[in-house]
C-alpha cells in the first residue's frame, strides 16, 4: 500500500512539473483561491489523480486533450468519473480547446459554479 502512495505522489509531481498549457491558464485562475477556496492540483484520490480538487467543495475540475476523443478513454473516463460522483465529488470538464480558445467563458462557467456553492443559505 505505501508503494501505491509513492507511485501516485511521485506522478501527481510529474504532473505538476509538466502542466499542458490550458492546466497553467486554469492554474492561473483557480491559485487565486476564487471565493476563497482553495484549490489544489494533480491531487490523488483513491486510484486516480485529479486535474485540479477542492476538498471544501468535493469539486473536481478536468481538463481533457484530444486523446478523450478516443472511445476507449471516453468510456474509462465515464468510469472514473461515476466512481468519483460515488464518493460524492462533483465533477466539471472543460477540453484544452475550451480553455486555450474560450478562456472568459470557462472561468465564468467556473466561477457561476462556486458562486452557486458558497451562497449563505437563507
Amino acid at each position: 500500500m505505501q508503494a501505491l502512495r509513492s507511485f501516485f505522489f511521485e506522478r501527481a509531481s510529474e504532473l505538476r512539473n509538466h502542466q499542458t498549457f490550458a492546466e497553467e491558464i486554469l492554474w492561473n485562475y483557480l491559485r487565486t483561491k476564487p471565493f476563497g477556496l482553495k484549490f489544489r492540483r494533480q491531487h490523488s484520490f483513491s486510484i486516480y489523480i485529479l486535474d485540479f480538487y477542492c476538498h471544501a467543495l468535493k469539486l473536481v475540475i478536468e481538463v481533457d486533450g484530444s486523446i478523450h476523443e478516443v472511445k476507449e478513454v471516453k468510456e474509462n473516463d465515464g468510469v472514473r468519473q461515476k466512481h468519483l460522483e460515488g464518493h460524492g465529488l462533483t465533477v466539471l470538464r472543460f477540453t484544452n480547446d475550451n480553455i486555450r480558445l474560450k478562456q472568459e467563458e470557462v472561468i465564468h462557467s467556473i466561477q457561476i459554479h462556486l458562486q452557486s456553492k458558497t451562497k449563505p443559505n437563507k
